[in-house]
């Protein structure tokens, strides 16, 4: 293979844009913070800007990770916001009225709790859509919107504050110098790649986000494909919860998780996953997630100001989904080289078919 034919083939692979992204937008750091790679170990932990990076791009990887699976059936999914914030809400409500928050029977049982009700939810939008027929942004938008209301009762419209180290790992804890959180993300992904791509779940998901109804033809039970994905997506979700009420000490029923969703979809759409359903990526999706991250810590290494930030992120994001569509490379970089060959003449109806002779 000569060398333009390797270049093509890596700039055609799914990946090669959003990781070609995620370089430029680190470099674009280093002018404004010299030291941006450099990582130091202080007091026995990792520190630096990398790891920050990861660190609090954590909690989207997982949300994401979820929205993969869900968008891959051709759904989507608009609750997971709130689902954040209920799970954040009952942890921290449950351990804040125990004698001794940092009990770890009650640090478990207030976690299991929390994940249980985030569960509960993501079983209730795929009963909507998956049984009831109804859209999914139509079914999704009303947890997106009862469960802030839900969250605010839960908190009773306050802030709750926990002292709790054993709660505190999982947010904000380090373990062998590397924060907990990055391990938390580590295995998630690590299963759900196991059982996505190792398994015939990945295919059967894809299945169903291609042909819903020819999957269930052919004996797929797509219903229940998509309540398990809604189901694992709220999951993802509600270990999101846990570590932003972990890393802040409180939960924040009005805030946590805020707008999330969004970049959720953001970062499944720049890692290659399309809208439409079918196939997907979760390596896309991870690096996508730290495109989203990585953008959001530029915005303030470089000051841009705050009220002009979000327009900023949306400029950057639709160059990333430009530089992904093939039409549009083709337009802009491959229009001259797209008509170098001439295409064959086609063949017309007598040369297409033998003659045939009538005997008289």
């Amino acid at each position: 293979m000569t060398t333009p034919s390797r270049w093509r083939a890596l700039t055609h692979h799914h990946l090669f844009w959003p990781v070609a992204v995620l370089i430029a937008l680190l470099l674009v750091n280093v002018p404004f913070t010299p030291d941006f790679f450099a990582i130091r170990m202080t007091d026995g932990h990792l520190y630096g800007s990398l790891v920050s990076i990861v660190l609090f791009g954590s909690p989207l990887i997982l949300v994401a990770v979820g929205m993969t699976l869900v968008i891959a059936t051709g759904g989507i999914d608009l609750s997971v916001g709130a689902v954040v914030a209920i799970t954040g809400a009952l942890t921290c409500s449950y351990i804040s009225d125990q004698a001794d928050q940092n009990a770890l029977s009650a640090v478990f049982l207030a976690m299991g709790i929390g994940l249980v009700a985030a569960v509960v939810c993501g079983l209730w939008n795929g009963f909507l859509v998956a049984r009831m027929g109804i859209q999914p942004i139509i079914a999704t938008l009303i947890i997106m919107v009862a469960g802030r209301g839900v969250a605010q009762l839960i908190t009773d419209g306050q802030i709750i504050t926990i002292n709790s180290e054993p709660y505190k790992l999982i947010g904000g804890g380090y373990w062998l110098t590397l924060p907990f959180s990055i391990f938390v993300v580590a295995a998630v992904v690590a299963v759900t790649v196991a059982l996505t791509r190792r398994t015939a779940l990945g295919l059967l998901v894809e299945s169903v986000g291609g042909n819903a109804e020819a999957s269930r033809l052919v004996g797929i039970r797509s219903r229940r494909i998509k309540i398990m994905v809604y189901m694992f997506c709220a999951l993802c979700a509600g270990i999101a919860g846990l570590m932003i009420s972990s890393n802040t000490s409180a939960a924040d029923g009005n805030n946590a998780g805020l707008w999330i969703e969004l970049d959720a979809i953001l970062a499944v759409v720049i890692g290659g996953t399309s809208l439409l359903g079918g196939r997907f990526s979760i390596g896309g999706t991870v690096i996508g997630a730290l495109v989203i991250q990585t953008l959001t810590t530029t915005i303030y290494t470089i000051g841009v100001p705050t009220q002009t930030n979000l327009v900023f992120k949306a400029a950057v994001v639709i160059v990333v989904c430009l530089l992904q569509s093939p039409k549009f490379r083709a337009k802009v970089f491959g229009a001259k080289g797209a008509r170098t060959t001439a295409p064959a003449e086609p063949a017309t109806p007598a040369d297409a078919a033998p003659k045939m002779e009538v005997s008289r």
